[in-house]
This record gives structure tokens, sequence and C-alpha cells, in this order.
């Protein structure tokens, strides 16, 4: 839970958010139990405004530099402006299932 807290905190600090959700998906994926890998984040802010969708998500990514380089493997990013956000009526689409990777997939294995 430590990464997660970072994760809310960073976001929290950077972008002045009216809503920010961060929750940790890593249970999702092939990893070890209690991991903190994979996160979705929900992030709502008027800094995003007249921002593409693109450059949104490349200051997540800077705000969240150390965190990648140091054992974050994924981020599922959904960033709105409070315009955005209350046309979706706070609705944030669920992230999909991992589609591989583990040692137990026999497409894995054969690869290997």
């Amino acid at each position: 839970m430590i990464i997660q807290q970072t994760i809310e905190n960073k976001l929290g600090q950077c972008f002045s958010p009216l809503h920010l959700q961060v929750e940790n998906e890593s249970h999702k994926h092939s990893v070890p139990p209690d991991s903190e890998t994979h996160f979705k984040v929900t992030l709502v802010s008027g800094d995003f405004s007249g921002q593409a969708k693109v450059r949104r998500h490349q200051a997540v990514y800077k705000a969240l530099a150390g965190e990648m380089a140091g054992g974050v493997h994924a981020l599922a990013l959904h960033l709105f402006t409070p315009e955005e956000w209350q046309q979706a009526g706070g609705d944030v689409p669920d992230s999909p299932n991992c589609m591989g990777g583990s040692k137990k997939d026999p497409a894995m294995q054969a690869k290997g």
C-alpha cells in the first residue's frame, strides 16, 4: 500500500484534483500476492483543460517517473476535465483482465 499512497500523494500535489482514485489492480495480473505493480488512476482536474489526452498522460507519467522506474509496471489512466467528468456521469470503464504473461500460460511457455 506504500506505492499506492505515494501515487495518490504525488498526483494530489501536482494536479489539484477535484476527484482522485487510485486502485491497485495488481491482483488481476500474474504477479506475487500483495504486489503494487499495476494501477488504475482516475483523475479529474481543471489542469487538463485545453490539453489533448497524450499531453495529460505525459504529465502524469512525468509526475510518477520515479514510481515507473522503480517497479510500477502499468498505469490505466482515466484523465478528465471537470466538464468531461460531468458529461461521463462519473463513469470509468473497467480495466480488462490480464491477457497473459503467466508462467502457467502454455502459449508463453512455447515461446520460451
